[in-house]
């Protein structure tokens, strides 16, 4: 299903691209993040792309706005499909991180990944915030930030699947993206997540794309499991379809 994006949380290229081969019938696309891209680098992303799947490079980029610019302008040209950044590095980084991708793919004549402002980690709760001198709960710092993003011109956000009926609420632009983490299937241990939801409340939240980790690439069987959310999600999709 498209909106299942498959987080490749491992720590080599063997293993991401054995899952990739796996799930690329079942996932919509794959979350190449920190771990991984440290392990593995750029290639890792071409040899993704090159298999015909698609890419959300979850790097979360925060710097300066010209460091931010360079990184996000690399990325596009790398053939992903969503790239994360920072909501918390303020609209001017947002601004010219848009701009820079937009600008290298109109003048490649290539596709334009979408910008995504990561609000508030869904590993943080109000004590985490309070911990940085965030006095604000979660929804709070999480909406002041995604109207930030929307001002900026980024495309969508990454927040929590209990944020997300609030911002789609909130933003003004119908077509703004919401990515969840923080997904757990009924049943499955939270681990260092601290706002989660199953995939059917997430996309009844109004979701766009839920990211699935752990569960799946974890599972004895990934695919096995990929396919039960999956039915999960088209089960909600299909109620919110009837009542809608």
């Amino acid at each position: 299903m498209d909106k299942l994006i498959v987080a490749l949380d491992v720590d080599n290229t063997t293993q991401a691209l054995s899952l990739v081969k796996e799930l690329s019938g079942v996932a919509g696309m794959f979350k190449v993040g920190s771990r991984l891209f440290t392990v593995a680098g750029p290639q890792i992303v071409k040899d993704i792309v090159g298999s015909g799947a698609k890419v959300f490079l979850d790097l979360k980029f925060h710097d300066i706005p010209y460091q931010v610019t360079s990184a996000a302008r690399h990325a596009a040209q790398l053939g992903v499909s969503l790239v994360t950044l920072h909501a918390s590095g303020g609209s001017e980084m947002m601004r010219r991180a848009v701009e820079a991708v937009a600008e290298v793919t109109e003048r490649e004549r290539t596709p334009r990944p979408a910008v995504l402002a990561v609000s508030v980690l869904t590993s943080m709760d109000a004590h985490t915030l309070a911990q940085i001198g965030v006095n604000s709960s979660p929804e709070e710092s999480v909406l002041r930030l995604v109207k930030l993003a929307e001002q900026a011109g980024v495309d969508g956000a990454v927040a929590s699947p209990q944020e997300a009926a609030t911002i789609r609420a909130t933003v003004a632009n119908r077509n703004f993206l919401i990515v969840t983490p923080g997904i757990r299937p009924a049943g499955n241990d939270p681990g260092d997540q601290r706002r989660v939801a199953t995939p059917a409340a997430a996309l009844a939240a109004g979701a766009d794309y839920i990211v699935v980790g752990r569960p799946i690439i974890a599972a004895a069987d990934p695919v096995a499991a990929a396919r039960q959310i999956v039915a999960e999600m088209t089960r909600a999709a299909s109620g919110t379809a009837q009542h809608g």
